[in-house]
């Protein structure tokens, strides 16, 4: 499957920069999570290439993948902020590319669910501040998994 171009238009030299200092794994959020699910006793692969998608955290046994998606950049309340992001700098590449992963994700989720995996997206502040109500989600799928 051939790769799609990372960009869709020109940036600054500046945005260039911003954007390559965002990590695309091994984010603050998906640490917590982790060492959250290590501390249940929950074992996971992380980044797991095995399956579509490469989840952030793969509970194999369980067939659970769990992303950790940025609000800007995986379109939180999309609707509502799509216009003020279309109208602020380069607003026609942020749309651009926001609305591609946003497409994206929902492509990954439909392959993973053809496996058989149950996905479970969370936004990464939803992480930092209620990490408990992440872990107990995640408990409750895998409780529903054991049948």
């Amino acid at each position: 499957m051939p790769r799609e171009p990372r960009f869709h238009g020109t940036v600054s030299e500046q945005s260039h920069y911003t954007m390559s200092q965002i990590r695309g794994k091994d984010t603050k959020p998906e640490i917590v999570l982790r060492k959250a699910l290590w501390n249940e006793g929950i074992r996971y692969r992380k980044n797991y290439k095995a399956i579509p998608g490469r989840p952030d955290i793969a509970i194999t046994k369980y067939k659970i993948a769990i992303f950790v998606d940025s609000e800007f950049f995986h379109g939180k309340d999309w609707d509502e902020k799509k216009a003020s992001i279309a109208k602020g700098s380069n607003g026609d590449y942020w749309t651009a590319k926001i609305e591609r992963n946003i497409e994206r994700d929902k492509e990954k989720t439909k392959a993973l669910e053809e496996l058989g995996y149950l996905v479970i997206r969370f936004w990464s502040r939803d992480v930092t501040k209620n990490t408990e109500d992440c872990i107990r989600t995640i408990l409750e799928a895998i409780s529903e998994c054991q049948g």
